[in-house]
Formats: C-alpha cells, structure tokens, sequence
C-alpha cells in the first residue's frame, strides 16, 4: 500500500518502494536496478523507500493520518543494489505532527538515516504562493532525459519516469559550458499517476545542477531536506532547480516542484559534493 492507502501496483514505483514488514517494527526492501542512476541506487528513491517504511510502521500501530510532511536524510553511506533492513522509531505521537525516525542498514553498516514527520497534508487552496511561472506541460522542444543522457552514468530511471529538458538550461546536453547552476524541466511517472512521494522524488529527477558549470561526473548528496506540502493533481509535474553557492567542493541544489494546477506540491534542498570541473 501507498502513504495515501492507494494500490502500488499502480505504478513502477509504488512497486519498486514498497515495504515488508518482519513484525517488530522492522522492514525490508529491495534496491533496484531500474531505479539508479549508473550502479548507485537513486538517492531521491531512497528517501522514498524511507518515507514508505515510516508510513507503515504507524499503520501498524493504527495511526490513521500517515501522509508525509516532511523528510530530512543524512546519507552516510551509499548503499549497493539489493535488499536492505529497515529499522524504524517512533518518536513522537501527536494530534497534528507525528515523528518517526528510520534508518537505512545493509550488511550490518547504517547507509541512510532520516526522520519523517507525518500529519495531514493541506487540501484548500493556498492563501498565498509564490512559485516560478512554467508552462504546464512541456513545449514541443522540451528535450526528454534518456537513459544515456547523465554525467553520473546511464539513467535508468528514464524507462518508469518521463522527464523533459527546458533546452534553455540544457546546454550541456551539447558540450556547452558556464551556464548558470539552474534547470527547468517536466516530469511524470510512465505508468499511473503521481503521488506525494513521486513528486519528492521529481525534485531530484535532474541531472546535478552544477553541470552546467562544467561538473560532470558523480555529485553524491550529503543532506537532503524535503517538505511535501499538498497532493500533486494528475499530469506533468514542473519542476524548477537552482543552486545559491557553488563553493570548493560543495554545492546546494534547491528544487520547487509544482503540479498541474499550478499548486507547490514539494520543496527538495539538498548538499552535495561537486565533482571536480571536467572531470
């Protein structure tokens, strides 16, 4: 089952994120191929699977609001393809905003650790936003990310998710360099609809922002902060990225995902290590 108790056979990814329970508050899951990028498991799919295990744990105590709200990860590891253990801790219980904390294990070594507030997520209009103006869906000249088209190796996230360059901020698409650190593109899953979760995992879909600078290459997250702020409405969800400081090794990388509606759906900020410049 989804955070939002809908069927996850729906899609490739409630599929590929969903978790097993072993009855004492841990869970299993299982790392797959399609959704890493190179040999590295995607790192916006783990925070899913993360939020996925937090969920259910509270199902299983028969907490009846479980909608994701906010996650924030510390990835101290990068974990291999495969299974991995869950470990989950609730650590607060409370009318509006529930705490859990999870960690990611495998082979007895601790490769991701986050805590996920849970709570109900907001329904009405918003009384005020301010969000960066997109079309709804992709121009005719949107260029689509293929499998190929990454610096950090093959993205295999390309054959469940449909993701579309802003050819504006794609210049390195073209061997183009000293491009400021910003992207616009589209995305949506192949199968089904977006959910909460996919549209936090839209907000880490994109390339590293920094390549447009000249950093090709792997740039592993270090943090990684999402706030989930409404259910995205079915179609493309618009997602805009830019980084504030590019600065010796470290960079961040802020994305604004908002949905067909028009609606800000996901907030994602994360710090990363830049890879060195032609590298």
């Amino acid at each position: 089952m989804s955070v939002n108790g809908s069927d996850d056979t729906a899609t490739a990814f409630g599929a590929a994120t969903t978790v097993r329970s072993l009855g004492d508050g841990t869970f299993t899951a299982t790392l797959r191929a399609e959704w890493a990028i190179g040999t590295h498991p995607h790192g916006g799919f783990l925070v899913a699977v993360l939020a996925k295990a937090a969920a259910a744990v509270l199902r299983e105590r028969g907490e009846a609001t479980v909608e994701p709200l906010a996650v924030s990860a510390e990835f101290l590891h990068a974990p291999a393809l495969g299974p991995v253990l869950l470990r989950t801790d609730v650590r607060k219980v409370g009318r509006r905003a529930t705490v859990v904390a999870v960690s990611m294990e495998q082979r007895g070594r601790s490769c991701v650790e986050a805590r996920v507030t849970t709570g109900r997520l907001p329904m009405r209009r918003p009384e005020w936003t301010d969000v960066p103006q997109l079309p709804a869906e992709p121009p005719s000249g949107a260029l689509q990310l293929g499998g190929g088209d990454l610096s950090e190796g093959p993205f295999h996230l390309a054959k469940s998710c449909d993701v579309r360059l802003d050819p504006g901020t794609a210049g390195f698409l073209a061997g183009r360099t000293g491009d400021p650190p910003r992207l616009r593109l589209w995305a949506r899953p192949r199968t089904g609809e977006v959910d909460v979760l996919f549209a936090m995992l839209a907000g880490d879909l994109n390339p590293p922002v920094v390549v447009g600078l000249g950093h090709r290459g792997w740039a592993p997250t270090v943090q990684l902060t999402a706030l989930l702020r409404t259910r995205p409405a079915p179609g493309w969800l618009r997602v805009f990225v830019e980084s504030r400081s590019v600065h010796e090794p470290w960079f961040d990388s802020d994305a604004t995902v908002v949905d067909a509606q028009g609606r800000l759906v996901a907030q994602v900020r994360q710090l990363a290590l830049a890879p060195a410049p032609g590298a």
